[in-house]
């Protein structure tokens, strides 16, 4: 192609797809036919001075869940679209389709139990009342904070048994308390006990995964010592799922700690019909791995930042 035809090609796809001409306004600026500028921008295109790309965010997320869903060979994985790789926006918008999740799954009779955090109360505030009988709705793990730090664990109790027409069961208690002794006199009495053995006979499990040791929510609302802390940084601790402090391989961290603490047994997820881990934000990525290699969940709903980077990090582990 001669060098002025190949400039008028370059400049006629500048004007049109960076500067948004017209193709009438750039016949009148290059004082040709609009016909020719059509052709100039057809043969920018066959040339491959322009490149289409057409991003299909759908198509994106599908490949994702199908991918994470394959690899931790889980029932269900639901990735969210976030707008932006904002950690409050992320919990707002996995909150929300967990939620609309949630809805379709519950049926008459089913035993919801879940846990407390920031994200799981996005997900119960934006609950839609369904019509369903003889639901109940309980907590999986003690949720009073020793601190100021509010753990959201009634509005969310509240919220479900709203949504589900049912009175919640509570268990008004710390998560993790500081002697084995004190947590054995309070599995002890009969209410508790009757809330625990409801939670390990629940078939749907919604949860989520706190921070690693030093961020923890577990921290923040003063359930552990500054020597649980350290243990925990030592043991290689990436989170926590129902207060358990779990390492990347799903492990316990510690038994110490793990039988100080007031709630349903990690073994017992892995046997509920839905396991829904709802989770994300890259700080939570190794936590999410950890569960997610523990086979606590059997459904995660979280966003396309995080789930591209749990792929990642598959790949890496694998040798990829």
């Amino acid at each position: 192609m001669a060098k002025d035809k190949l400039a008028r090609v370059v400049k006629a796809a500048k004007m049109y797809y960076q500067l948004d001409y017209s193709q009438q306004s750039i016949a009148e600026e290059l004082k040709i036919s609009r016909p020719s500028v059509s052709r100039l921008l057809q043969e920018a295109k066959d040339r491959g001075i322009v490149q289409i790309r057409i991003i299909d965010p759908e198509q994106d997320v599908q490949e994702l869940e199908e991918t994470l869903q394959e690899k931790f060979q889980l029932k269900r994985c639901v990735i969210v679209d976030s707008p932006v790789n904002d950690e409050q926006v992320i919990k707002e918008e996995i909150g929300r389709s967990a939620a609309g999740y949630l809805y379709s799954i519950v049926q008459d009779g089913d035993i919801v139990g879940t846990t407390w955090g920031t994200t799981i109360f996005e997900v119960a505030k934006q609950m839609k009342q369904k019509s369903v009988h003889d639901v109940s709705v309980t907590q999986l793990n003690g949720g009073v904070s020793y601190s100021e730090t509010n753990t959201h664990a009634a509005e969310i109790l509240n919220y479900l048994g709203r949504a589900f027409h049912t009175s919640p069961h509570f268990l008004p208690l710390p998560a993790v308390v500081d002697h084995l002794v004190v947590k054995q006199a309070i599995v002890s009495d009969r209410h508790i006990r009757h809330v625990l053995e409801l939670g390990k006979k629940a078939n749907i499990a919604l949860f989520t995964v706190g921070h690693r040791h030093e961020e923890s929510a577990l921290v923040k609302a003063d359930y552990l010592t500054e020597e649980d802390v350290a243990l925990l940084k030592r043991r290689q601790s990436v989170g926590d799922i129902c207060s358990r402090m779990i390492d990347i391989e799903g492990n316990i961290c510690d038994e110490g700690i793990d039988s100080r603490t007031i709630g349903v047994d990690l073994k017992e997820l892995r046997e509920k019909e839905h396991a829904i881990l709802v989770a994300g934000g890259l700080k939570k990525v190794d936590a999410i791995m950890g569960a997610l290699h523990g086979k606590y969940a059997n459904t995660l709903i979280t966003d396309q930042y995080t789930a591209k980077v749990l792929i990642e990090k598959v790949k890496q582990q694998n040798g990829y």
